[in-house]
């Protein structure tokens, strides 16, 4: 069975900002394949799931715990499910690329990235895959939080819906075939500089 998580923050006043990403690309799939996000079982009550069975076993999660801590799910989830860190996929929002980019990674650090860095602190290790959406960084005085944690620009709500539905098929791409084609179908290039 294979994992994809979505990291976000839940709350109405976060909803559709740009460290939401990872939530919206979880509603995307769970959109395709007529599924339906509830509560996780009673030991995982911190996230909404959605399931699928059949020839893909499919799990796609939302972690309810707030960005800092969504490795407190995480975790939970891949006991619950006994899946493995090969199995898991984790999907965030990346400043240093720019908008409308992904980049998919099989490891690595956590970049920065608080979300990532509590997956990696909670399962205790940094061997999974994860596919950054890129956000930009904005302006350069305004805090990087502030920059996150806002709505997006007119011109990039114009192309927030084929950025997702492309950042979606890269993280239903990796629970078919591994991330080793999604590296090799999404990154922008093979040879160009790593985030993390």
């Amino acid at each position: 069975m294979k994992l994809i998580v979505g990291l976000g923050n839940p709350g109405r006043e976060y909803r559709d900002t740009r460290h939401n990403v990872g939530f919206l690309v979880a509603d995307e799939i769970a959109r395709r394949h007529q599924l339906s996000l509830a509560m996780g079982p009673a030991q995982v009550p911190e996230t909404f799931l959605a399931k699928k069975y059949g020839d893909e076993p499919l799990l796609v999660a939302k972690p309810l715990t707030f960005m800092n801590r969504s490795g407190d799910a995480v975790a939970a989830l891949a006991r619950y499910y006994d899946i493995g860190a090969a199995d898991l996929i984790v999907v965030v929002d990346e400043v240093a690329l720019p908008f409308g980019r992904l980049r998919a990674r099989a490891r690595g650090s956590a970049g920065g990235h608080n979300g990532l860095k509590s997956v990696i602190e909670r399962l205790g290790t940094s061997e999974f895959a994860r596919l950054r959406l890129g956000v930009g960084r904005g302006d350069l005085r305004r805090d990087l939080a502030d920059h996150v944690l806002a709505k997006f620009e007119p011109g990039e709500r114009a192309e927030l819906e084929p950025f997702i539905a492309r950042a979606a098929d890269a993280a239903e791409m990796f629970a078919v075939a591994g991330i080793d084609k999604v590296m090799n179908t999404y990154n922008p290039d093979a040879t160009g500089p790593e985030i993390d």
